[in-house]
């Protein structure tokens, strides 16, 4: 952190407001794990509608957008069934040159502790429901992949996603950041761990990176970190930095952010640098009795 011109933008929960509510009371009723993106003036948003368990988990993908980046319209909605998925979790949302839009979605295997990444590609974001699904990040037996953070950087893409082993089928919930590059975004290649958890800690179980952007010549990335399988879905923000995309530190001795409820799960931050300087953020964020909405704030220059 020495030497930073100004503070990372940090979520500070207090200074945020609702974007999409619980979809019901309770534990297991999220709103969340959103991406994104800033196209042509208008907030492009693409977040998972979670049921508890018994109600089916990840049921929905929604696209939505904005003008005012606060009050969003859905303009579609992708179901797990489309995917053949058990449950559906974070997604990504990007735009090639030519102007289509790209949705990898986050596919639970049925009957398995396994992910992959599959996409859709279609002229307009109302199209994208109807589009053939396209295999991108297939995993296999040995570790399941899933939540990428996919951005366009020159003439290439780079991506920084979740890695869980499959090796102990009762600590599946362990992950890691894995980052990969591609020319085209649909075939990647893997090239190192970005961040791996630490040995001990708040984050010694798992660190899934969520954002990543750059200052100056280093690279920042704010992550969901937890310390047991405890937290699983209760995961708090942490932040990282390093020299390149690969081989990220994580600073500090704690999370740099968390909700005041619960056991404070603050998740999935979604960081959107904008035209004045400042930025957006999307986050999901456990609320008083337990369900997780969707939260954003703006973050603005000092």
């Amino acid at each position: 952190m020495e030497g930073m011109a100004a503070p990372p933008p940090i979520p500070r929960f207090g200074a945020s407001q609702v974007v999409v509510p619980a979809p019901g009371p309770g534990p297991g009723n999220w709103a969340g794990a959103a991406a994104a993106l800033l196209t042509d003036g208008v907030m492009h948003l693409a977040y998972r509608v979670r049921r508890p368990e018994e109600q089916g988990r990840g049921v929905d993908v929604v696209v939505a957008r904005s003008a005012d980046q606060v009050a969003f319209e859905p303009v579609a909605v992708i179901s797990k069934d489309l995917l053949g998925a058990e449950s559906l979790e974070r997604p990504a949302l990007a735009r090639t040159p030519d102007g289509h839009w790209r949705l990898y979605l986050s596919c639970a295997t049925p009957g398995t502790k396994h992910w992959r990444v599959e996409l859709l590609e279609a002229a307009s974001l109302e199209a994208l429901p109807a589009a053939r699904p396209r295999m991108v990040l297939p995993g296999d037996t040995g570790a399941a992949v899933k939540d990428p953070v996919i951005i366009r950087r020159g003439s290439g893409w780079e991506m920084w996603a979740c890695i869980h082993p499959l090796d102990d089928p009762g600590a599946t919930d362990r992950m890691w950041t894995s980052h990969a590059v591609s020319p085209d975004g649909l075939v990647w290649r893997w090239d190192g761990i970005a961040l791996r958890p630490r040995a001990s800690g708040w984050d010694a179980r798992g660190t899934r990176v969520t954002a990543v952007w750059r200052r100056g010549g280093a690279w920042m990335a704010l992550y969901d970190g937890r310390a047991s399988a405890a937290e699983n879905f209760e995961e708090r923000t942490g932040l990282a930095t390093g020299t390149s995309p690969v081989g990220l530190t994580a600073n500090g001795e704690g999370p740099v952010a968390a909700s005041p409820h619960g056991r404070g799960g603050l998740r999935y931050v979604s960081l959107v640098p904008l035209p004045f300087g400042g930025y957006r953020l999307y986050y999901e964020a456990t609320r008083e009795d337990g369900a997780h909405e969707l939260r954003t704030e703006l973050v603005t220059p000092v």
